[in-house]
């Protein structure tokens, strides 16, 4: 998957650029709040339609303007045909259309183009809390396999729906219905989610070997959000429902889910350094682009924002190496003109970003 064209308008410092990038190697190089992390924004939005910044209307709209604008084309390797997504957001509403026609969800444009985003709130993903790694997780299946998202889809009305009837009190009968449907969908919803894991573990080593070979042999856990081991969905509804009535909310389901990251050079779970953190979140960043390409026959487009604060030289390079090697594109922001001594750096494309503007260098 390659980008061939990106044109943004209206966000942040962005009035209006227009930007072509190479199919290897794209550094965008500019000081401090030029508009460099803006422009890799861009490409995250159109991608999953927010920013890894924060909510759209939480300043991602250029001060004054009514809404922001991002128009991407790029070209698929299974069918070699330019493609097209535009999308319009206000911050509270938005329109999109995809190859000449509008689209009627954002998940339905998000799907068409898939980017792998490393930015320094990513380390969330290894020490945050749950939500960060569901996404992970659906992120991958979403891209991968085509029946997940009407199951992720049914889950999530199934749970709003029992989630209203427990705020309202309403009667056994009426839980005993969504506790149902709940199950049908978050069962295999959860196994979806278990064969994802068992697929990116080897994935995930192999990394890990390359990136942080200190960390050791990595390995992958899912926690469902119940005691799937001990009994059905269905049944751990049953035994939570009057904590829930009391609660006010579904206490226990795939909602809940996580997964545990571990390593042999820490077995007792010992927290890891900042930069080994970073470190771990970028081998399973590169484990699920590696899988995508697997299963799709092409690297999502990558996209690494301010990677020489995140990393040392000798890891930004290993990096730089292993998606090359992929054959991705990448994106790279920095503040500094990237090291002449990387290999394979001439094929390399420079942007310079000044003031909200972008021109090649």
């Amino acid at each position: 998957m390659r980008v061939t064209r990106l044109h943004v308008r209206n966000l942040r410092r962005l009035e209006s650029i227009e930007l072509e990038p190479g199919p290897g190697l794209n550094f965008l190089i500019g000081d401090n709040g030029a508009g460099k992390t803006s422009v890799l924004e861009a490409l995250h939005l159109m991608a999953y339609g927010r920013s890894f910044r924060g909510r759209v209307r939480d300043g991602l709209v250029r001060s004054g303007c009514p809404a922001l604008e991002v128009f991407v084309e790029w070209i698929e390797r299974q069918c070699g045909q330019p493609r097209r997504a535009g999308l319009r957001h206000a911050g509270g509403d938005w329109s999109g259309r995809l190859d000449g026609e509008a689209v009627a969800q954002l998940g339905d444009l998000c799907a068409a183009l898939a980017v792998v985003s490393f930015e320094p709130g990513s380390h969330a993903l290894i020490s945050g809390g749950g939500e960060p790694r569901r996404r992970f997780v659906d992120w991958g299946l979403f891209h991968v396999e085509q029946d997940f998202l009407a199951v992720w889809r049914r889950y999530a009305r199934a749970l709003r729906q029992r989630n209203a009837l427990l705020k309202s009190l309403a009667p056994t009968d009426q839980l005993e219905a969504w506790d149902r449907e709940l199950a049908l969908a978050g069962e295999p919803l959860t196994a979806a989610r278990q064969r994802y894991l068992e697929r990116l573990e080897p994935l995930l080593r192999e990394a890990v070997a390359g990136l942080a070979p200190m960390l050791g042999t990595a390995t992958l856990q899912l926690q469902p959000g119940w005691r799937r081991d001990e009994l059905p969905l269905e049944d751990a509804l049953l035994l939570a429902r009057d904590r829930d009535r009391a609660l006010g909310h579904t206490s226990v389901g795939p909602h809940r889910a996580d997964w545990r990251l571990g390593f042999s050079s820490a077995p007792n779970r010992e927290p890891l350094s900042r930069g080994q953190t970073k470190l771990a979140a970028l081998a399973c960043l590169v484990a699920q682009a590696r899988d995508y390409a697997a299963c799709r026959g092409e690297w999502p487009v990558m996209v690494l924002d301010d990677l020489a604060s995140e990393l040392d030289r000798t890891h930004r390079q290993r990096v730089l190496a292993t998606l090359r090697e992929g054959g991705a594109q990448v994106f790279v922001s920095g503040t500094d003109w990237p090291d002449t001594q990387l290999p394979g750096l001439g094929q390399a494309n420079l942007f310079h970003v000044e003031q909200g503007r972008v021109a090649p260098a």
